[in-house]
């Protein structure tokens, strides 16, 4: 169940992924789209360019025709016979100074009846063509123009045929003085204009434009993946936090019911535990030494004793009590530990080794419950060493924490278990409530410490503690 709430939150932010990728695909291709009607604007614009400037220039031709061609030709020869050698030079001069350093491929002109008058082409000269609609409409004094495109049908459908070309007709007029361009209509003039180069840019300037335009998305859509990875990597690491939180949350309440049913049970056991001890010990001050009762009731003394310990510590685990602070010595409790442990480490053979700093500060805690942690550390180390070896406890300080450090040459904790050590219950050993590093822990933390057990590089265990030094209010 925990499984398809974390899924249903992190679907919102799915949807936002989905939602901007999709939004991205929509951009470029809008993208596109608005590369391909700027290209279709461009070249209708050029067009459109192109036929103005045909037009200036047919104006400025018939003007310069007219005023130098016609009227001397005619005053000179009577009439106009562009057959006649000098006659066709005189106008290909003057046609071609006129439209010389402008992009016309090719200049016709025409007479009323369709046949062609001049060309930059002199072979056609005398040539009679099929007369189209746009040669009547200049016959009749309106100018026209046509695009002519030559290739194939995807390369035309793409923007960049082989061939393009303006064709423009207008009428060639006889001017009137003081108004241009007025007079009766003389001929026809065709103006061709390649605009194959102009196309193949405007296409080059759309292929930037989509390529651009595709980098550009290429890197937003980089940057969200990153930007989406992150916040994914994000919220599934607060949905598995709060899992564990969960986790520990119901743990500790199932741990906190345990503990309310073990002390209870524990101070049921530990009023009858008390009698049999007391009648025990009673029973052993009466008795002789060489009954061989003797021995069962010594027995039943060190037994209660034991099970007295485990009562106790499940009373201390299930209900710990408030620390009573007040100013101690460190190094103190740790010798009074010593002074206790010295007798049972002799008898397992084991060695232990004093680097205390004793110029350590005073710290503000309960003196009773850190000589108890300090206790089951030093007994979880001894008990590592069933056959000897050496126990190393030393502190150090600075302004603000007091560290103990307590190291073994026991063959240390096992990787698989290592991380469980701090389980309730958990132990590795045949006898044992598995609570000692618990208690170790629970009381650390309650003075505001910190413990920490992780195995050495070359044998043994060693433990940390870290204890704040904190002033009396």
């Amino acid at each position: 169940m925990k499984k398809d709430t974390n899924e249903d939150k992190i679907k919102p932010f799915r949807l936002v992924k989905y939602f901007t990728f999709t939004s991205l695909i929509v951009i470029f291709c809008g993208t596109l789209v608005l590369s391909v009607l700027n290209t279709q604007w461009a070249r209708t614009m050029q067009r459109k360019k192109s036929e103005d400037f045909a037009l200036l220039l047919i104006e400025n031709l018939n003007h310069q025709v007219f005023l130098q061609f016609v009227l001397p030709v005619y005053l000179k020869y009577g009439r106009i016979q562009l057959r006649n050698q000098e006659q066709f030079e005189r106008l290909d001069k003057i046609v071609r100074s006129t439209l010389h350093s402008f992009n016309v491929e090719s200049v016709n002109i025409y007479d009323l009846n369709g046949t062609i008058s001049y060309s930059f082409d002199q072979t056609n000269v005398g040539r009679t063509i099929i007369v189209s609609a746009n040669y009547q409409a200049a016959i009749k004094g309106r100018s026209t123009s046509k695009l002519i495109q030559r290739g194939s049908f995807w390369e035309i459908s793409f923007g960049i045929p082989k061939e393009s070309r303006v064709v423009t007709f207008a009428p060639l007029r006889a001017e009137k003085p003081l108004s241009r361009l007025s007079g009766p209509v003389l001929g026809v003039v065709e103006i061709v204009q390649d605009l194959s180069d102009e196309y193949r840019n405007i296409f080059k300037d759309q292929i930037v434009v989509v390529i651009t335009g595709a980098v550009v998305m290429g890197f937003l859509l980089l940057v969200l993946i990153l930007v989406v990875k992150r916040g994914e990597n994000i919220i599934e690491t607060r949905a598995l936090e709060r899992l564990k939180l969960e986790e520990k949350l119901s743990q500790a309440e199932r741990l906190s019911s345990l503990g309310e049913m073990t002390a209870a049970i524990s101070h049921e056991i530990r009023n009858p535990l008390g009698i049999i001890k007391s009648s025990a010990e009673h029973l052993k001050k009466k008795g002789l030494p060489d009954d061989p009762s003797f021995k069962i009731i010594d027995i039943i003394v060190e037994e209660a004793r034991r099970l007295n310990s485990i009562i106790t510590d499940f009373i201390n685990f299930a209900r710990p009590r408030n620390p009573n602070l007040q100013p101690c010595g460190v190094e103190e409790i740790i010798e009074k530990n010593l002074n206790f442990l010295s007798a049972q480490a002799k008898e397992q053979g084991i060695q232990i080794i004093k680097q205390l700093n004793g110029q350590s500060p005073e710290i503000v805690a309960d003196k009773e419950m850190l000589y108890q942690a300090f206790l089951n550390i030093a007994l979880n180390a001894m008990q590592a060493m069933p056959t000897g070896g050496e126990m190393v406890i030393e502190t150090k300080s600075n302004d603000h924490f007091v560290k103990v450090i307590f190291d073994d040459t026991g063959e240390g904790i096992a990787d698989e278990i290592i991380s469980k050590i701090w389980d309730p219950f958990f132990t590795s050993k045949e006898k044992g409530t598995g609570l000692g590093l618990g208690i170790v822990k629970s009381i650390i933390e309650i003075h505001g410490g910190q413990v920490n057990v992780a195995n050495k590089a070359t044998k043994g265990v060693r433990v940390k503690v870290k204890l704040p030094i904190r002033q009396e209010a």
